[in-house]
C-alpha cells in the first residue's frame, strides 16, 4: 500500500514537472504580439521585420529538433530538458537589456533552440513513462504549452503597465523558467532513463519515408495557423482600435479556449483508434473561425477566437498523437515525432512572415486569414488518409 501511494505521488510530481516545463515553451513568442505597438515606439520595426520575432524562433525550433534526440542520448533526457529550461531563461532574461531589433531577434532564436530541446524529448518521455495514457498525457502536455501562451499574452501587457516598460513584460517569464527548473531537477530519479533502442531508431529513415513527410506536412500546416494567430491576432485588433490590454486579452481568450480543447479533445479521441472524425471537426472549426475573423472581425468578436481556439487547441495535440499512433516503441515514436515537429516547424515558421508581408503590401491581415482557411481545407483531404488499420505497413 505504501509503495503504491509513493508511486502515485511520484507520478503526480512527474506530471506537475511536465506541465511546468511545457508552460515555458511559448511565452517568449506569445508575449511579443500584445506589446508590439509599444516595442515599435522604441525599436524601428516594420510588420515584416516584426514577423521575424515569431518566424525565426519557430525555424530554430524546427532545425534544432533534429538534434534534440541526439543531445538526449549524449547527456540524458533529464539533463536535455534542464538545458532547455536554462537556455530559455537566459534568452528571456536578456530581453531586459535589448536595445535594437537585432538583439530582440537573437534572443528569440536562442529561445527557439531551447524550446526545441524540450519538445524533441518530451513525447518519447511521455510514451515511455505513461504508456497506457499517451493521448491524455500528450493532451495535458500540449495544453500546458498553449496555457503558457495564454499566460504570456494576457499578463505581459499588465506587467508592462504596472512595472514600467515592455522589456520587463518580455523578460519576466525567465522567472517561470527558473521555478520550473527547480521542480524538474528534483524529479531526476523519478523520471528515470528511457530505454533507448538505437538500432531500431536508426532503421527509421524518415527523410525517405513518404508517410513521415505526410505527417510532417499535416503538422506543419496546422501549426502555421497557430503561429500566425500567435504573432498577429493582437496587432490585428490593435489596428481595429482596441487597446494593447484588450488585444492581449482576446489572444488570451483564444489560447484559453485552446487549453480547454487540448484537454477535452484527446479524451474524446481516446475512445477510438480512428482519429479522423475528430480531426475533420477541428479543421472545420478553424475554417469558420478564420473566415469570420477576416470578414466580420468585430461582429460576434468573441465567436471567431473561440472557434479558432477550439480548433487549433485540439489539432495541435491530435497531430502529434496521430504520429505517435504509427509506432509502438517509445524511442522510435519519439524519433518520428521529432522529425514531424522538425519539418513541421520549418513549414509553420514562414507563416508569420507571409502574413507580415501581406499586411505591409495590402494594408490588411484579412488575406492571411483567408489563405489559412484554404490551407485547412487541404488538411481535411490529408486527414482522410489517416486510417489506423494501415499504420503498421508504414513502419514495421
Amino acid at each position: 500500500m505504501e509503495h503504491a501511494q509513493a508511486s502515485r505521488t511520484s507520478s503526480v510530481l512527474v506530471i506537475a514537472s511536465i506541465v511546468l516545463v511545457a508552460l515555458n515553451l511559448r511565452p517568449s513568442m506569445a508575449a511579443i504580439g500584445p506589446l508590439l505597438s509599444k516595442i515599435q515606439e522604441d525599436v524601428p520595426l516594420s510588420f515584416t521585420t516584426a514577423s521575424l520575432l515569431t518566424m525565426l524562433p519557430v525555424l530554430a525550433m524546427g532545425a534544432a529538433m533534429f538534434a534534440g534526440i541526439r543531445v538526449a542520448r549524449v547527456v540524458g533526457e533529464h539533463r536535455a530538458i534542464s538545458l532547455s529550461l536554462v537556455t530559455i531563461a537566459i534568452a528571456t532574461a536578456a530581453r531586459l537589456f535589448a536595445d535594437n531589433s537585432y538583439e530582440l531577434i537573437a534572443t528569440a532564436v536562442v529561445a527557439g533552440v531551447g524550446i526545441a530541446l524540450a519538445q524533441a524529448v518530451m513525447p518519447a518521455l511521455i510514451k515511455d513513462r505513461f504508456p497506457d495514457n499517451v493521448p491524455l498525457l500528450m493532451g495535458l502536455y500540449v495544453t500546458s504549452i498553449m496555457g503558457g501562451a495564454a499566460l504570456a499574452a494576457s499578463f505581459s501587457p499588465f506587467v508592462m503597465e504596472k512595472m514600467g516598460g515592455w522589456r520587463i513584460g518580455l523578460s519576466i517569464w525567465a522567472v517561470l523558467a527558473m521555478v520550473s527548473l527547480l521542480l524538474w531537477s528534483s524529479q531526476k530519479t523519478a523520471i528515470g532513463v528511457l530505454s533507448l533502442s538505437r538500432d531500431k531508431v536508426a532503421r527509421d529513415r524518415h527523410f525517405e519515408n513518404p508517410r513521415s513527410w505526410l505527417l510532417a506536412v499535416f503538422f506543419g500546416i496546422g501549426t502555421a495557423s497557430y503561429t500566425c494567430v500567435l504573432a498577429w491576432l493582437a496587432p490585428y485588433y490593435v489596428e481595429k482600435g482596441w487597446s494593447e490590454q484588450s488585444a492581449g486579452l482576446i489572444l488570451g481568450f483564444l489560447t484559453a479556449m485552446e487549453v480547454i480543447s487540448g484537454l477535452i479533445t484527446p479524451a474524446i479521441a481516446n475512445r477510438s483508434q480512428d482519429r479522423r472524425v475528430v480531426l475533420i471537426a477541428l479543421l472545420m472549426f478553424i475554417i469558420v473561425g478564420f473566415v469570420g475573423l477576416a470578414l466580420i472581425p468585430e461582429t460576434l468578436s468573441l465567436i471567431w477566437p473561440c472557434l479558432l481556439g477550439i480548433g487549433i487547441g485540439g489539432l495541435f495535440p491530435m497531430s502529434l498523437i496521430v504520429a505517435m499512433d504509427h509506432i509502438d516503441n517509445p524511442m522510435r515514436a519519439g524519433g518520428l515525432t521529432a522529425f514531424v515537429q522538425g519539418i513541421g516547424y520549418l513549414i509553420a515558421g514562414f507563416s508569420p512572415l507571409f502574413a507580415g508581408l501581406a499586411r505591409d503590401q495590402l494594408d490588411s491581415f484579412g488575406w492571411a486569414w483567408i489563405t489559412l482557411a484554404g490551407a485547412m481545407v487541404l488538411l481535411i483531404g490529408l486527414a482522410i488518409r489517416f486510417n489506423p488499420k494501415r499504420y503498421r505497413c508504414y513502419y514495421y
